[in-house]
């Protein structure tokens, strides 16, 4: 389910990797909407990171839900998932081929965080984005009126001229050749 509107966007989706690139290609969209193009790599890479950790950790299911919001010239993305147990940043080892997704999340954002979530089980983990001036939002529908408008008549002026037909001459007979 998406619930967009013009500075918030909720998507709800189960954190497998098919899933994962679609949620990329909605937040990219989403930015360009909001007119924040200079956002769209980091925050995609940080969603995906986040996503991927729900994929690989999260117990006892894989349903998430990723929330952008643009605030105060501050963009924050966040997932939240049922897993109440908190990520925690660590040094990976050079050899290791994963265990670097918060440290790329760090690196990419200005602030990052979790936090469990009140009443409810599970986490948020979060990051922020500095998004400069709030770009004006977009513009509104045009509303169309359904009963139309008068239309000022026009008249046009004849002239009376004289009109002058000129027959074309008739076709006349020509003898076979014989």
């Amino acid at each position: 389910m998406i619930s967009p509107s013009r500075r918030h966007c909720t998507v709800e989706l189960q954190a497998v990797p098919s899933r994962i690139g679609q949620v990329r290609r909605i937040v990219s969209a989403q930015l360009r909407y909001w007119q924040l193009d200079q956002l769209i790599d980091r925050a995609a890479l940080g969603v995906t990171e986040l996503l991927s950790n729900v994929h690989r950790h999260a117990q006892p299911d894989k349903s998430c839900t990723v929330e952008l919001e643009l605030r105060l010239g501050r963009l924050t993305v966040s997932v939240h998932d049922n897993d109440p147990r908190l990520p925690v940043l660590k040094a990976a080892d050079p050899l290791e081929t994963c265990g670097r997704g918060l440290a790329l999340v760090e690196a990419v954002s200005e602030n990052w965080g979790a936090q469990h979530l009140a009443g409810v089980a599970g986490k948020r983990v979060w990051f922020s984005l500095h998004a400069g001036e709030t770009p004006a939002p977009p513009p509104r529908p045009v509303r169309i009126r359904a009963t139309p408008q008068p239309v000022p008549e026009v008249v046009l002026a004849t002239v009376d001229m004289p009109v002058r037909i000129i027959a074309a001459p008739a076709a006349t007979p020509t003898a076979a050749p014989g």
